[in-house]
């Protein structure tokens, strides 16, 4: 296994991004297919939608491109892009979502990434979840298993991209996705660089963490709890929940800027800032 080296440049570097990202014009918890979902409890939409604006404007304020999907009726979970594909230079991998609640999600943005000129669209045999189990890290491709996506939903990403998949586990159902508990803060393959919850991996793949980013932040239960390591990071800012307040310490001290926004009504889906974010790699 190849060890990286995650020491980071004293000097953190803002990198422009694209991202993808669809209103939550029809959110509400009408099901329950994670943890945090309550059904029984009202959702507030205008009070997403007002938040949803607020991450958007953040990006766009840092810097970043912003694309828009519509969103759909009947697809309140619509609004978690990042669950929607996996973008990378080498092609465009397509979702197969573990519920039928979900399944009329993937259609929608394969279609859009299509029609943008990002396509064609590989629409996968095996479940996976997108950018939601599927993470660039450098030359790094961590694919999370456990809950979610198939671990030979691993393999057929490894053949469809040309590119090597590292698997992890996940075993705390709080955790379901790969994004929940573990942040990119920087791609860049000279430095990459991560954050983690060691208590959602099992020992081998937090042994494999460890192996592959020895210098990585690891974050305690208290972050993971309010789901702060669902997190979108430029390579400077992270956009993270203000709830996180240990970890924007922690970062802070690595040189990082922390940008709080606040999607506590998006959260009752169980999503923060990077479920709502796709990152468009082309």
């Amino acid at each position: 296994m190849t060890t990286t080296s995650a020491t980071a440049p004293t000097a953190r570097t803002a990198h422009p991004r694209r991202f993808l990202m669809c209103a939550p014009e029809h959110f509400t918890v009408s099901y329950e297919i994670n943890p945090w979902m309550d059904a029984a409890a009202p959702v507030d939409a205008a009070r997403a939608l007002a938040q949803w604006h607020l991450l958007r404007t953040t990006f766009e304020r840092l810097g970043h491109e912003v694309e828009v999907v519509p969103s759909a009726p009947g697809l309140p979970d619509m609004v978690y892009a990042a669950n929607g594909a996996l973008v990378t230079p080498q092609g465009s991998v397509g979702v197969r979502f573990a519920h039928p609640e979900r399944a009329g999600e993937a259609e929608a943005y394969a279609r859009w990434l299509e029609e943008h000129g990002l396509g064609p669209v590989h629409r996968p045999v095996h479940v996976n979840e997108g950018e939601g189990d599927l993470l660039v890290v450098g030359e790094h491709l961590l694919a999370g298993h456990g809950f979610r996506t198939d671990l030979a939903a691993h393999r057929e990403v490894e053949e469809v991209l040309g590119r090597p998949v590292t698997s992890l586990r996940l075993v705390d159902p709080r955790f379901y996705h790969l994004d929940t508990a573990l942040t990119v803060l920087d791609d860049d393959p000279r430095h990459p660089d991560v954050a983690y919850f060691p208590g959602a991996f099992d020992e081998a793949s937090q042994r494999t963490l460890r192996e592959l980013f020895p210098h990585a932040l690891r974050t305690d239960a208290a972050t993971a709890e309010v789901l702060g390591m669902n997190a979108v990071s430029d390579g400077k800012h992270v956009v993270l929940s203000p709830r996180a307040q240990r970890y924007a310490e922690q970062l802070t001290e690595r040189g990082y800027v922390p940008v709080p926004v606040d999607l506590s009504e998006l959260l009752r889906g169980g999503g923060g800032a990077k479920c709502c974010t796709l990152v468009l790699r082309d």
